[in-house]
């Protein structure tokens, strides 16, 4: 096993009605600088999502969330971001904004394996319904 390293992780929000401030958690970005790792899980709880805005397009906020793991893969059909170095993709999506899709504040933690510590995580706080 490596040896534990520092990485940063930032939960992704589906905030549907963003002059009300409820939200969603619908992902996880982990971003590692020691291992050159940057990934994320995604998942639309859409009964979830509903109750909180019985109008919100499901299918737009699916493809926006969609696009953040392929974002940070560096995959070239989530546009221009997707070809910066892994840490400005990391700045980039984790970066303050007034829309339906948003991060929480960026958080510390360490792990021998990220892509442990982003299963984990996403188990914790998306997949509980926290």
């Amino acid at each position: 096993m490596p040896a534990p390293c520092a990485f940063d992780y930032a939960v992704v929000r589906v905030v549907p009605r963003v002059e009300r401030g409820e939200f969603l958690n619908a992902g996880i970005i982990v971003w590692c600088l020691a291992q050159d790792y940057l990934a994320a899980r995604v998942a639309l709880d859409v009964t979830r999502l509903r109750a909180l805005d019985p109008t919100a397009d499901v299918e737009a906020i699916s493809a926006h969330l969609a696009a953040v793991p392929r974002i940070c893969s560096g995959d070239a059909s989530a546009g221009p971001v997707a070809q910066l170095p892994a840490k400005e993709r990391f700045h980039w999506l984790v970066a303050p904004r007034s829309t339906v899709i948003q991060t929480s504040p960026v958080h510390a933690g360490r792990a021998e394996l990220p892509e442990a510590a982003l299963a984990r995580l996403f188990k914790t706080l998306v997949e509980s319904g926290t």
